[in-house]
């Protein structure tokens, strides 16, 4: 799979360009992988749901990452919680082709990644699953050690079945979009909205 260039405009939704620029904001002074504990986005409470957090094992090449956390919403969609699991182990060879890709270019190239893909729900509903990888440092230096993840799931036709959404029948997502935001990589202060951007309403 290949990745494009591209900056931060190409995040659709709000709630995800606030962790973008929450990443880019420790990034963009000495140009280095952030720390964990540094990150502290707002509403960061409200994004937990969506949020899974990986440990990355460089013990294997490539590496492999370790699910630290599942959020309920994702955890619903693949009808179970991988907490503890490699990310290949719980993804299956099916699952695991069309995802890992994304997890193993945010490592290599140590930058957010973010991915859309398409999906059927099981009752025919078109379903856009929105992917952005974040990557992270404990040890000072480049090598990327954790990863969050923001996975979010919109469907134009409003309403949509997220209950085993990726294992519910033997289609596979189709990847649409798929970027390295390796461009203007500087904290960008919230402004105006754009046209496409998706905006969350609780």
């Amino acid at each position: 799979m290949s990745f494009e260039s591209s900056d931060a405009s190409v995040v659709k939704s709000i709630r995800q360009r606030d962790l973008l620029n929450c990443w880019l904001r420790l990034y963009a002074p000495a140009q280095a992988l952030p720390r964990l504990a540094a990150y502290q986005p707002e509403r960061i409470d409200d994004e937990r749901a969506d949020l899974v957090n990986y440990i990355v094992d460089h013990n294997y090449s490539p590496a492999r990452f370790i699910i630290d956390s599942n959020g309920t919403r994702m955890a619903s969609a693949y009808g179970s919680t991988g907490k503890g699991r490699y990310l290949d182990d719980y993804l299956g060879p099916i699952l695991g082709p069309v995802a890992l890709p994304a997890y193993h270019a945010c490592t290599a190239r140590r930058l957010p990644v973010y991915t859309i893909s398409m999906i059927d729900d099981v009752n025919g509903h078109l379903v856009a699953y929105e992917r952005l990888l974040l990557p992270f440092s404990e040890r000072g230096d480049t090598v990327v050690t954790h990863i969050i993840a923001s996975l979010k799931t919109i469907s134009e036709d409003g309403s949509f079945e997220i209950r085993n959404l990726m294992r519910g029948h033997h289609s596979v997502p189709t990847p649409k979009l798929s970027v390295v935001i390796d461009r203007n990589l500087a904290h960008r202060l919230p402004g105006r909205l754009a046209m496409g951007d998706v905006i969350e309403i609780d």
